[in-house]
């Protein structure tokens, strides 16, 4: 029963998701820590952290940790993960199929641009969730924050080289 929760949850999250892993961390939050219970918020946000820092998408990084901290076993990430990239893989395979007929349509560019702001709140929303109390602990927290934002953003430095650096601080510091 578990595995088809987790497929129908995931499945959902995939369709309902526009604009890639950041912009699914605010729907996987509601279902998997508010509606369902499966993993605390402290979890969740030991997860985001966890999914940032392995390769691939964060989306679907999220998505096979939850499967196997709910079912204890690698066939409910395989579920969970394999749930979150259909509705993708579907869309996808439909888009190429009727893009090249649709690509001068008026309406088409249309609605290809309301999904932009759209995906740009859903990512913001990502980022809301994640200033808690148990992220930003005291100020030195948020100094390490904005120094990190700051070298990604107007220094345009490597990320990977500021998570490791901003690990490493953090580790000195707590």
């Amino acid at each position: 029963m578990i595995y088809l929760q987790l497929f129908y949850t995931f499945f959902v999250i995939g369709i309902f998701t526009f604009g890639g892993g950041y912009a699914m961390l605010s729907l996987i939050q509601n279902e998997v820590v508010v509606n369902h219970a499966w993993v605390t918020a402290q979890e969740f946000t030991d997860m985001v952290a966890i999914s940032q820092m392995t390769p691939g998408p964060i989306g679907i990084n999220s998505a096979t940790y939850i499967g196997y901290a709910v079912s204890g076993n690698i066939f409910g990430s395989m579920v969970a993960t394999g749930a979150v990239m259909l509705p993708s893989f579907i869309i996808v395979l439909s888009i190429c199929k009727i893009y090249s007929r649709f690509k001068k349509s008026n309406i088409f560019n249309l609605i290809m641009k309301t999904l932009r702001p759209i995906v740009v709140g859903m990512i913001a929303a990502a980022a809301a969730i994640l200033i808690t109390e148990e992220n930003f602990i005291d100020y030195t927290s948020w100094l390490l924050f904005a120094g990190a934002f700051i070298a990604c953003q107007w220094l345009k430095a490597n990320p990977i080289f500021v998570i490791i650096i901003a690990g490493a601080i953090g580790y000195f510091i707590y």
